[in-house]
């Protein structure tokens, strides 16, 4: 029995986590979940998981209800203490667990993280800002406390089963795969008049708002970039970027000896987080296998840096290193959001993004409290541009 929290339990990646727990409850138990405001959600899933605590992160923008004031009093809704904000959070993650699922999107993750490490044993890492924001802070905190880090991605997920086939030191390349999102086939010109509904309109996965502009930018595909850099200790040059309009093969690693190992499934996040909660075993996911019949072709492309400047902008921070990748996603996070409300274009993601990039003096060996400084001050860039 897997003692398991779920942070962000009312978004995919946390309703897919516990839809893994409700097929096998003799396996795992719900310690505790966290939810940002859906409280209508949140209180199904209390209800029907019983976890002993929940979080509502933001009280302010949750509705009123019944556990929203038992939220702000510290109150229990039967068995689950409910905790709020920050300090809710800390104290969830304070408890021993074995698995913490990361499902919280974005920079907010990175305090979690951290925390969840002293505590849990492995950490199923469905967020990529944290990581590209501060890598190698959360890298040494895990290799101290001997925390297992399972990527969640359907791309590292794939890296990190097709590494485990073969030591580490005899990789030479591994492959992202990207779907190319949905504008690969849009002349350029085009980008300028794309609306925020279009961009929110992925060809394969069904995902947040956030992540699926990054998709359509493909700067998703930088931030992972960064991500596998940290997570199987490669440098920028080791790691080629593929579009791969199947979505089929997730990604794929090359070894020395001109070996290359691909691991295949079909368009569902259901397997990596479920063999994020398993490892290492594995068991029957529910998931439809895939027909090879059915599949005509595999194509493979360069992608067009370009049309998507973001991935240039991604690459150069990967290989500035330091506080560059932290400066890179900050201004992202904060233009998609100036996107999504219509303060700026689709092709002023990038352009925002390279100004604050320039501007920034890059710090070589960044500590937290720099890394939070340095992230602060590349949103207030932002949003100076956008004035």
């Amino acid at each position: 029995m897997k003692h398991i929290i779920v942070l962000g339990s009312t978004g995919s990646i946390g309703k897919n986590a516990l839809d893994i727990v409700r097929r096998n409850r003799d396996r795992f138990s719900v310690l505790g979940l966290s939810a940002h405001s859906n409280i209508d959600l949140l209180t199904k899933q209390i209800n029907e998981f019983k976890p002993r605590y929940a979080v509502v992160s933001d009280l302010d923008k949750a509705q009123d209800s019944g556990l929203k004031a038992n939220a702000a009093l510290g109150k229990r809704s039967g068995r689950t203490k409910i905790l709020k904000g920050s300090e809710g959070m800390e104290n969830l993650l304070s408890k021993k667990s074995n698995v913490v699922v990361v499902g919280i999107g974005g920079s907010c993750a990175l305090l979690p993280i951290l925390k969840a490490l002293d505590t849990t044993d492995s950490l199923a890492l469905a967020n990529k800002e944290a990581l590209v924001m501060a890598g190698s802070i959360i890298m040494r905190q895990a290799e101290k406390k001997g925390v297992n880090i399972i990527p969640i991605d359907s791309e590292q997920s794939a890296i990190f089963q097709c590494i485990a086939a073969g030591a580490r030191e005899f990789v030479k390349k591994i492959y992202l795969t990207a779907s190319g999102g949905p504008f690969k086939n849009i002349s350029p010109s085009k980008l300028k008049f794309v609306t925020p509904r279009e961009a929110l309109s992925h060809p394969r996965w069904k995902m947040g708002k956030k992540i699926s502009v990054d998709s359509a930018t493909l700067m998703n595909k930088g931030l992972e970039l960064i991500e596998a850099m940290w997570l199987f200790d490669l440098k920028a040059d080791e790691i080629e970027i593929l579009i791969h309009r199947q979505s089929i093969i997730h990604s794929m690693v090359e070894f020395i000896d001109g070996a290359v190992l691909a691991q295949l499934a079909v368009a569902d996040m259901r397997i990596p987080i479920q063999y994020s909660l398993t490892y290492p075993d594995r068991i029957d996911a529910g998931v439809k296998g895939l027909n090879f019949l059915k599949e005509e072709n595999l194509t493979f492309e360069k992608p067009d840096y370009k049309k998507f400047p973001c991935l240039s902008l991604a690459r150069k921070a990967a290989k500035t290193a330091g506080s560059a990748p932290c400066v890179l996603n900050a201004a992202n996070e904060e233009s998609v959001l100036a996107f999504l409300s219509g303060k700026i274009s689709f092709i002023d993601i990038a352009k925002i993004i390279e100004k604050v990039l320039i501007k920034h003096r890059p710090v070589v060996n960044p500590e937290l409290k720099e890394i939070l400084k340095i992230d602060a001050w590349a949103r207030d860039e932002v949003k100076c541009f956008i004035r």
